[in-house]
């Protein structure tokens, strides 16, 4: 049974508290993807049940990953092949990496290429053409995204921190934090256009991730571990705060020339 009187001792603690409050920005980092994914995904309800939603799906994620973190040895059993092909194993993990990559690159890909074909007006909820989605469907989506993205949080938690209390203490603290912020990243997204396009092509890319990432885990298995690949994801971060920091400037140009049309104008 596990020792939860320990597990508070050593939170309390100022080491503990420190673990706690680096554990809580890196959940946070690593959540992006989902809020930016749910803020999309959401778009295609009413504007009534879009909050509803987004607390909805926050909090499942916030539910998924607590409960995934009480099971970390079947988390880690997952990482065992279940069969072979050839020298590859191809482990639980990696099926859901690779399920999941392509699953979000489909779900992607489709919204892109309604964001060009479609009007602008037109891709979204409007009370005239009725919600594109169900609320159900939506929710739906959110959960299996949640489901694969819990896993990058519970395994960096536990690299991080190998203290189950700490560990859902910080995500209880990141998903809160997101919840309060995700209305705003979401009207940020979807007032500026040129924005939610960077944010789709960050999603198109971790989809792409993943699948490689669940690729990669079966040929792990075919060399020895001194020889494993590892793939970074951090260069989709940085590519994502490049792409923003060049809409940021676009649209900056833009109100400028806006505004100096206006001035001309008067």
């Amino acid at each position: 049974m596990h020792d939860w009187s320990s597990d508070l001792t050593r939170l309390l603690s100022i080491e503990g508290l420190i673990g706690l409050l680096t554990l809580s920005v890196l959940e946070i980092i690593l959540g992006i993807d989902n809020i930016i994914f749910i803020s999309i995904a959401v778009n295609k309800l009413p504007h009534s049940q879009q909050k509803r939603a987004r607390v909805i799906g926050l909090t499942l994620a916030l539910v998924v990953r607590s409960v995934l973190l009480l099971f970390v040895g079947w988390i880690a059993g997952l990482k065992e092949a279940l069969f072979n092909i050839g020298p590859y194993g191809i482990s639980g993990k990696s099926l859901i990496l690779i399920g999941g990559g392509i699953f979000l690159v489909i779900k992607t890909w489709k919204e892109i290429m309604e964001k060009i074909y479609t009007d602008e007006d037109e891709t979204d909820y409007t009370e005239s053409t009725g919600a594109k989605t169900s609320f159900q469907a939506i929710i739906l989506q959110i959960i299996i995204i949640d489901f694969i993205f819990s896993f990058d949080s519970i395994l960096a938690a536990v690299g991080v921190s190998g203290i189950v209390l700490i560990m859902i203490g910080a995500v209880v603290i990141s998903m809160i934090l997101m919840i309060i912020f995700s209305g705003n990243v979401a009207e940020f997204i979807n007032k500026n256009q040129g924005i939610k396009m960077v944010a789709l092509v960050f999603l198109l890319a971790i989809g792409g991730i993943l699948v490689a990432e669940g690729l990669i885990d079966a040929y792990n298995f075919s060399v020895e571990e001194a020889d494993h690949v590892h793939l970074n994801k951090n260069y989709a971060y940085i590519a994502l705060l490049f792409a923003m920091a060049i809409e940021g400037f676009n649209m900056k140009e833009r109100s400028v020339k806006k505004r100096k049309d206006l001035e001309l104008k008067d």
